[in-house]
């Protein structure tokens, strides 16, 4: 049952409005790459431990952990993660803003400013409540989650050891400005990257056939992998293949010795994730056989979908309710996307909820996709995400 704050929680959010802003801009101008942020969580980490926090740094390599003690728990008291990525990408931006990257190739295209800039404001806001509260919450200021490494890390460095809920956010520029997407189940597909070696046998490409074309298998592959999808996959479990490099020959005129395919699978379940893995790998193989030649499949393992439990999701669903009214709070498909995040890292090692907060605003232009140049978040819905959050920290530590 969500606890309702009157308007004590909101005035406490709208005097930081100001400071959120300028530091989510602060993060926009100096973005880091994966494994990189070594700015951002020496900031991360002042901040926390100016609001009286345990400050933990160096976790998988330049991860940040804060713990708040709640000063009304008791021996037996639950503690709560909440989660925030920090890292950007490899892009040059190309928005005319004045808070526009100050480092040519990188960006933050995804909205991790947004997150990390939240979380924070979160931490400020809980710490001044540290008397009332009855439980502990552990901040988690996670790297890497563009290249899909930083979550695992951090778990196996045990930043989830004594967590018994974890929650997060995506700002999400294809939902609404105003929209609140909760939804219990997967909500986040699995993600993984392929990598074909196909080997024939090279020659002259006016002699083809005393070769074995590694090119025209590569393309029999190609179209076989999506029967994966369309004979073997049922219409209500939805996954994704697709090979988006190719790389093969020298010159016009030779038949190479080898072809290499790159590309992703996505899943919805842990268990259509290993089918189609197995799958793959059968499919390639068994037609280059067929076709003379020979093919090895490398699949690096990405992450794991991720998956709201029932109890958390309806805890999160209440404290939206609570911030933006029923009305304003999707709980349908459109929460769904193909698009991954290794939170299910964190989802895995305990009960949790991530969920969206849309930012789109056309008349903004902050309807451009993640990991576009142009990408961008309206900065309204950064006072929503990071109340959201705070009433579902609140009804945790009080249930």
């Amino acid at each position: 049952m969500t606890i309702f704050f009157g308007d004590t929680l909101k005035a406490e959010i709208d005097e930081r409005v100001p400071d959120l802003i300028a530091t989510r801009r602060d993060f926009h101008e100096h973005p880091e790459l994966a494994f990189e942020e070594v700015r951002t969580s020496q900031i991360v980490a002042q901040r926390l431990k100016a609001c009286g926090l345990e400050v933990q740094t160096g976790v998988a390599k330049t991860g940040v952990v804060g713990i708040l003690r709640g000063e009304a728990a008791d021996a037996e008291a639950r503690t709560l993660a909440i989660r925030a990525d920090m890292d950007a990408l490899p892009i040059f931006e190309l928005n005319e803003v004045d808070y526009r990257s100050q480092i040519d190739g990188k960006m933050h295209a995804c909205g991790h400013d947004g997150h990390t800039a939240i979380a924070l404001t979160v931490a400020d806001i809980l710490s001044k409540r540290r008397h009332e509260l009855k439980g502990n919450v552990k901040f988690l200021f996670q790297p890497a989650e563009e290249s899909i490494g930083g979550a695992h890390v951090m778990v196996e460095e045990g930043a989830m050891q004594g967590v018994d809920g974890v929650i997060g956010l995506h700002l999400i520029s294809a939902l609404p400005l105003g929209l609140i997407g909760v939804r219990s189940g997967t909500v986040f597909a699995s993600a993984d990257k392929l990598i074909f070696t196909v080997h024939g046998k090279g020659g002259h490409a006016a002699m083809p056939q005393f070769s074995v074309d590694p090119v025209v298998i590569a393309a029999q592959i190609i179209t076989a992998l999506q029967t994966l999808i369309s004979r073997e996959t049922s219409p209500f479990s939805p996954a994704v293949i697709t090979i988006a490099q190719i790389q093969a020959g020298s010159a016009f005129n030779i038949i190479p010795q080898q072809a290499q395919m790159l590309g992703t699978m996505r899943a919805y379940s842990t268990e259509h994730r290993a089918h189609l893995i197995r799958r793959i790998q059968e499919v390639a193989s068994g037609i280059a056989t067929a076709m003379g030649g020979s093919c090895t499949v490398k699949i690096e393992d990405g992450c794991p979908p991720c998956v709201n439990d029932p109890a958390m999701t309806q805890l999160v669903y209440g404290a939206a309710v609570a911030t933006v009214g029923e009305h304003q709070v999707e709980t349908g498909e459109a929460v769904l996307t193909a698009g991954s995040d290794d939170m299910g890292h964190f989802l895995n090692a305990a009960p949790g909820c991530y969920f969206i907060v849309g930012t789109q605003n056309t008349s903004k232009e902050t309807d451009y996709p993640h990991h576009h140049p142009r990408f961008n978040i309206d900065e309204d819905a950064l006072p929503t995400a990071v109340e959201v959050l705070t009433r579902a920290a609140l009804d945790f530590l009080r249930s």
